[in-house]
C-alpha cells in the first residue's frame, strides 16, 4: 500500500505539453492551398476532436470504480502457478475450458471479486496515508467505510462494506471497531491491525495489514507478512487443510523480537485461522489454522479463502475480552418466535440492510437506529444473530495481521487482492 496516486491498473492524467490548446478546445491548423495569385496558400481550419480526459481518483477517495473500468474489467489479481501434482493444470484442455466457463458465468463471480479487490487496493492506499498517531478509531473507521462506500458505489445488498472495519491494537488481535462514544486515539507506539471488507453481489474480498510507526515491532509484522505468503505459496486444489497450518507456523515461529534487550520469540495464534469465503458468507465453513494440525479436509476447485495470519509476543492464544462491536446474522439462523416487538422490527432493519454480511453498532445507528442494545442481546440469545466480541493475546503482549483473499481457479490460483504495498 505505497503512496502512488493510481494503483491496479489505473493510469496517471496526462497532462497537455503547455504549447497545447486545453482539452476539449479547437485548434487552427494552416495548411498550404494548391497555388494561387502570388503563390499565396490559402488557410483553412481543421478542428481537432477533444481528448477523452481520463478518470483520476480523489483525495479522500470518492470516486466510483465505474469510472475508471466502464467496460467492466477489472484487474487480475496475482497469478500463482499450483505446486507440484497440480502444475499440470495450466496445460490440460480441460481446464482451461473450464476456466472460459468461469468467466462467462452470467454473476460475472471473477469480475465482481476483482471489483472488489480493487475497491480494497485503491481505499487502502489512500488509508495508509491518512492512519497516523493522533488519530481517533472513529475517525480512522470513518475513513475507510466512506472511501468504500464510494469506490463499490454502494447498492443495498448488490455492494458495499464486507464486514465492519477491524483497527485492533497491541494485544487485541481481531473483531475490535469503535462503538458510539469511543474516544480510543492511535498512538505512536502502537501495533494496529487494519482489516476491511468490500461486497459485489456478496462476493467479499477480506484483507488486512498491519501498521506500526516505530522500529520496535519491525520484525514482528516481518514474520507474520511471510508466514501469509507462505500460506499462500502452500494452498492449492486437493492440498490438505491441516498441512498448511503447519508451514504457517514454520515460518511464522523461526522470527524472534528484540524488546528493550529481551528476545521473544514470534509465536502463531494457534486458535486463531483463515477460512473458505461464501457468497454473502464471510466464514464459508473450512479453517485454515495457523498450526500444525491433523484435519484432513482439502481445498477445492472453484472455492475462495482468505489466508489470513496473525503472530504474537505473547502466549500465542486469544480469549474474549471487552465490548462486543461485530454481529452477524446467521445464515442457517432458526425460525423462532419472538417475544420482543423490538427484536422484531431491529431484525427487519438487519435482513433489510446487512442480511447476512457482517455489521457494527455504528452501522445500526447511521440507520437511525437507537436503544436497540436489549432487542439485539434477545437475538444474540435466540441464536439469530452471532457476537463476535474481542480477541486479545495477554496484556502487554503485541501481535501482527497479514491476510488475502484468493481463488482458486481451474487452472492457476489468483491472489485478488495483492497490492503493491503487500
Amino acid at each position: 500500500m505505497n503512496d502512488t496516486v493510481a494503483v491496479g491498473g489505473v493510469p496517471p492524467e496526462e497532462k497537455p505539453p503547455s504549447s497545447q490548446h486545453a482539452e476539449g478546445e479547437d485548434d487552427d491548423v494552416e495548411e498550404e492551398g494548391a497555388g494561387g495569385a502570388g503563390g499565396e496558400g490559402k488557410k483553412k481550419k481543421k478542428k481537432k476532436k477533444p481528448k477523452k480526459k481520463k478518470a483520476e481518483q480523489s483525495d479522500p477517495p470518492r470516486v466510483g470504480l465505474s469510472k475508471f473500468f466502464p467496460d467492466g474489467n477489472y484487474p487480475e489479481g496475482e497469478i500463482q502457478p499450483y505446486k507440484d501434482d497440480n502444475t499440470w493444470r495450466t496445460t490440460s484442455e480441460e481446464k482451461r475450458y473450464n476456466e472460459r466457463m468461469a468467466m462467462e458465468d452470467p454473476d460475472l463471480t471473477y469480475q465482481n471479486i476483482r471489483r472488489a479487490a480493487e475497491v480494497h487496493r485503491q481505499v487502502r492506499m489512500a488509508a495508509r496515508k491518512f492512519i497516523r498517531p493522533g488519530r481517533t478509531m472513529t475517525e480512522i473507521a470513518e475513513y475507510i467505510e466512506d472511501g468504500t462506500r464510494a469506490l463499490v458505489e454502494e447498492n443495498g445488498l448488490e455492494a458495499g462494506v464486507g464486514f465492519p472495519t477491524g483497527l485492533s491494537l497491541n494485544n487485541c488481535a481481531a473483531h475490535y471497531t469503535p462503538n458510539a462514544g469511543d474516544n480510543i486515539v492511535l498512538q505512536q507506539g502502537d501495533v494496529l491491525k487494519v482489516d476491511f471488507g468490500v461486497h459485489v453481489k456478496g462476493r467479499i474480498i477480506d484483507s488486512a495489514f498491519t501498521l506500526t510507526f516505530e522500529p520496535t515491532y519491525n520484525q514482528l509484522l516481518g514474520a507474520v507478512k511471510a508466514a501469509t505468503d507462505t500460506g499462500i505459496r502452500e494452498m492449492g486444489i486437493d492440498v490438505r487443510l491441516g498441512d498448511i497450518g503447519a508451514a504457517i507456523q514454520e515460518t511464522m515461529e523461526s522470527y524472534e523480537v528484540e524488546v528493550d534487550g529481551k528476545t521473544l520469540p514470534v509465536k502463531a495464534i494457534e486458535n486463531l485461522s483463515g477460512h473458505s469465503i461464501n457468497p454473502y458468507q464471510i466464514h464459508g465453513g473450512k479453517s485454515v489454522l495457523l498450526v500444525k494440525n491433523d484435519d484432513p479436509t482439502k481445498m477445492e476447485e472453484g472455492e475462495y479463502y482468505a489466508i489470513e495470519t496473525f503472530g504474537s509476543t505473547g502466549r500465542g492464544r486469544v480469549v474474549e475480552s471487552g465490548d462486543c462491536s461485530h454481529y452477524a446474522r446467521m445464515h442457517d439462523a432458526p425460525h423462532v418466535p419472538l417475544r420482543l416487538t423490538s427484536a422484531k422490527s431491529l431484525l427487519s432493519t438487519i435482513n433489510k440492510n446487512f442480511g447476512t454480511i457482517p455489521f457494527c453498532r455504528r452501522y445500526l445507528d447511521r440507520l437511525g437506529e437507537s436503544k436497540y442494545l436489549l432487542a439485539l442481546n434477545h437475538l444474540v440469545s435466540q441464536g439469530i444473530v452471532q457476537s463476535y466480541p474481542p480477541l486479545c493475546d495477554q496484556r502487554g503482549s503485541m501481535t501482527a495481521q497479514f491476510e488475502h483473499t484468493i481463488l482458486l481457479r481451474p487452472t492457476v490460483k489468483e491472489v485478488v487482492s495483492r497490492g503493491d504495498d503487500y
